[in-house]
């Protein structure tokens, strides 16, 4: 498909072909201010209404406002949507909408081959295309071709349809987005009701912008109706689900709502204290608006103060909390070190981004493990886990505090920039089902020895809130006497209780689950490692290796520090191991170094998650080179 089609005003009829694929990926780009991140959403949205199973790809500049109709400034989001499994947003959209030539430019090498261009051609002023770097306008030459491209005045047609509802010229021009969403609605026969309610809901207070937005909704579905701008219509059926109610899930929505579980299912207040940074700060915005749950939020001046209010919570009773990414993780440190000192539970969720320093704020990366497993001073274990999906931050929260209360130990849960702002269909648990937490308050002087006596399984010390009669005792950074609690400088008991420390934490892997394969089998050529949010395009990868008839495994960690029981015999079953992370190789260093394994590493630390092609490229890579 080649050549630029531009709008006709003249109507050409409705009838057109109508054809079902199984999957499609549509990525929106355009300036920050142009509304892609509320675009993309509400497609997706929309999909996962009308049954669709999807995956999600939010991606936008560190700056608040970046300079407009710069390549710096594009702002996208990707999206791929289908009637079967989708485990990842996709590698090469389908479908490109650039609302101006700096889109255009920055996104348009990643369209598949054939694939659709959907451009606002009223953008594309010499202005702005001196801005995006052309040297000549790409709707007017042949540098499109091979696509097809459909240019539509959109900024112009979208101000039309919402001439009579007393708007300014800047907030019509914002409109646009909405006319863009409607073309696309019709090109894959999406449903724009959800849409619209949504709209009502977000502009209540301001009517004439709810209805501006749905006039220019219904203008790009009527536009590509009534102009027949697409060969084809694309229908995508609902994906094969279990039964049960579902919803569209952002990662920080999981990982709210599961901390708001684990403090409602252990019988404890949740505070959570926070200092804002970039991917981290949307959990703060979820959590505060749930106070009615009896939620405690924070808000604090910087880092290590949000880290020691929420340490101080778990000394007062409540179940602490704090999230933070790259750089703020660097000043929890000297805290963390005191809450495994002080043995409390607390729960810190790193929301991994590119670095060092500030870095790629807004970009994903896993730079941040080794960090976690041994950033503090002195010898000072916790437990470390990772998400693996956007919703998979509601079980990996609950089962981080449920380590936390029942060992009382500080815990460490890995989520990262993708998994943050992704999304995905999360069907909605059974509260009834989920297992209470074990948080017991120690209240009975009669069995109290002092603060550091230990439970004979867990090694977990009593948690014990101050005021409590006759319990009054001393914890804090300072060494203690074991049992006792007084402060102690012997060399003995420092080194009993550095060891009692570091058992305690390996007794953890009684919560791990046994390492499973996800896909292929014990004994094949080549197992694939990961962890955290590669997981979906890592199982793709070994999907589309077996499919070609390469024996090709699978293994995906959620549980970092201990690892699985079963992990090390399970890894010695095959004769080749490839690593792959969004790092320069720190989950290989720590395979390595717990059981001497050797593992080749695909590793990638451009602010971009692994595409399937990638991985399925690096297996091709190691299969050949097998002697």
């Amino acid at each position: 498909m080649g050549g630029v089609t531009h709008l006709d005003l003249r109507p050409v009829g409705t009838g057109r072909e109508r054809q079902t694929v199984a999957r499609a990926v549509i990525r929106f780009a355009g300036d920050s201010g142009d509304g892609m991140q509320v675009t993309g959403n509400r497609f997706a949205a929309t999909a996962a209404v009308q049954g669709a199973d999807l995956a999600t790809l939010p991606d936008f500049p560190a700056e608040i406002r970046a300079p407009a109709g710069t390549l710096a400034g594009v702002s996208s989001f990707q999206i791929q949507f289908g009637g079967e499994e989708i485990l990842t947003p996709g590698d090469r959209p389908d479908c490109l909408v650039a609302m101006n030539p700096a889109a255009l430019k920055v996104h348009l090498p990643a369209v598949a081959p054939g694939g659709l261009v959907l451009v606002d051609d009223e953008a594309f002023a010499e202005t702005h295309l001196r801005r995006a770097g052309y040297a000549a306008n790409p709707l007017a030459d042949d540098s499109l071709q091979g696509y097809g491209v459909v240019a539509v005045p959109m900024r112009r047609l979208t101000k039309e349809a919402v001439a009579d509802c007393g708007l300014t010229n800047r907030e019509a021009a914002r409109c646009k987005n909405f006319f863009a969403l409607g073309l696309v609605y019709w090109l894959f026969d999406r449903d724009p009701e959800p849409t619209r309610r949504w709209l009502e809901r977000k502009f209540a207070a301001r009517p004439e912008l709810a209805q501006a937005n749905r006039l220019a909704l219904a203008a790009g579905l009527h536009v590509a109706e009534a102009l027949e701008l697409f060969p084809v219509v694309y229908r995508v059926g609902p994906a094969p689900a279990p039964p049960g109610r579902y919803r569209q899930i952002t990662g920080a929505d999981a990982l709210a709502l599961g901390l708001i579980t684990a403090a409602a299912k252990a019988g404890r207040t949740l505070c959570y204290a926070s200092y804002p940074i970039t991917p981290a700060s949307d959990l703060l915005h979820r959590l505060a608006r749930y106070k009615n749950f009896g939620v405690v939020t924070f808000q604090a001046e910087d880092e290590i103060a949000a880290a020691g209010a929420a340490v101080g919570a778990a000394f007062g009773g409540a179940l602490g909390a704090c999230a933070t990414s790259g750089p703020g993780l660097d000043l929890k440190s000297e805290t963390l070190g005191l809450a495994v000192m002080a043995e409390l539970p607390l729960v810190v969720i790193d929301a991994q981004r590119g670095g060092p320093s500030t870095g790629l704020p807004t970009k994903p990366e896993q730079s941040d493990l080794l960090h976690a497993l041994f950033g503090r001073h002195g010898e000072a274990p916790l437990p470390v886990l990772a998400a693996a999906t956007p919703g998979d931050g509601f079980a990996m929260a609950i089962a981080a505090c449920r380590i936390a209360l029942r060992y009382m130990t500080p815990v460490i849960l890995l989520t990262d920039a993708t998994l943050m702002n992704g999304a995905e269909p999360w069907p909605i648990p059974d509260p009834a089902a989920i297992p209470a937490l074990d948080a017991p308050l120690h209240t009975d002087p009669a069995t109290f020895l002092g603060p550091y006596q230990r439970d004979r399984s867990t090694l977990a010390r009593p948690w014990v809130v101050p005021g409590t009669p006759a319990l009054e005792h001393r914890i804090g950074g300072l060494e203690k006497e074991d049992v006792t609690g007084q402060v102690s400088y012997d060399p003995e008991n420092h080194q009993r209780m550095v060891e009692l420390r570091a058992e305690k934490v390996a007794r953890v892997v009684a919560e791990v689950p046994p390492a499973r394969l996800e896909e292929g089998a014990e004994g094949d050529d080549l197992l694939v490692v990961g962890w955290g949010s590669t997981l979906g395009t890592i199982t793709e990868a070994a999907r589309q290796a077996r499919r070609r008839g390469r024996r090709v495994a699978s293994l995906h960690l959620r549980y970092l520090h201990p690892l699985p029981a079963n992990l090390g015999p399970l890894l010695g079953r095959f004769p080749r191991l490839l690593v792959a992370e969004l790092n320069t190789g720190q989950l290989r260093w720590w395979l390595r170094a717990r059981y001497g394994v050797e593992a080749r590493g695909l590793n990638k630390v451009q602010g971009r998650p692994f595409q399937v092609a990638e991985v399925v490229a690096a297996i091709e890579r190691e299969l050949e080179a097998a002697p």
